[in-house]
């Protein structure tokens, strides 16, 4: 056996477990602005190759960058110094996927267990809104004050919400080896 037949055969259960399930995109690891560009750029092609229509393009587009936004922002596992002002690297998972005709999306990443309930509170009134709620506090939130702490006021959330075919899922999970880090998964269905 060649090396090369090896690699294949070690893999193939990862790579027919992603065709199975209709993975169209997938990457774990550090995020950057630069990386996101890069994986901008391929998820955009990848769409426009695959024949999705401009409307849901765009849905699929803009709530991908705002998952991958918000681990840059917000995740908890960085190589990068907390107070460094910009390019920072921070650890997180994205994935898109086609499930019964619609495209899911979905993004994990350790964040600050200080942050939980604040988080889960956003995510709840969100989920609770109606398609109108939801494009009227995004103007509101527009033109507000961005609270401290925050590098988008919320308007990722409200974003991916508006441009869903249903409620945002949401998930906490304790991670036993660091207890002031909680993971967080989210799931838009466009």
């Amino acid at each position: 056996m060649t090396a090369a037949q090896s690699i294949d055969n070690e893999y193939e259960p990862f790579f027919a477990m992603a065709r199975e399930r209709n993975v169209i995109f997938y990457y774990v690891g550090y995020f950057s602005q630069n990386i996101i560009a890069a994986m901008s750029d391929a998820v955009r092609l990848q769409l426009s190759v695959s024949g999705v229509d401009g409307t849901t393009r765009r849905k699929l587009f803009s709530s991908f960058v705002e998952m991958a936004q918000n681990i840059v922002h917000y995740s908890s596992d960085s190589l990068t110094s907390p107070s460094q002002a910009d390019g920072h690297l921070r650890h997180g998972s994205v994935c898109i996927s086609m499930v019964d005709e619609h495209y899911r999306l979905m993004c994990s990443n350790p964040v600050s267990t200080a942050r939980v309930a604040q988080l889960r509170g956003t995510l709840e009134r969100v989920r609770t809104m109606t398609l109108d709620e939801i494009k009227r506090a995004y103007k509101e939130t527009l033109r507000a004050e961005v609270p401290e702490g925050s590098k988008g006021a919320g308007l990722g959330i409200l974003t991916m919400a508006r441009d869903a075919s249903a409620p945002l899922e949401y998930n906490f999970q304790p991670i036993d080896s660091d207890p002031v880090s909680t993971m967080f998964q989210l799931v838009a269905t466009i």
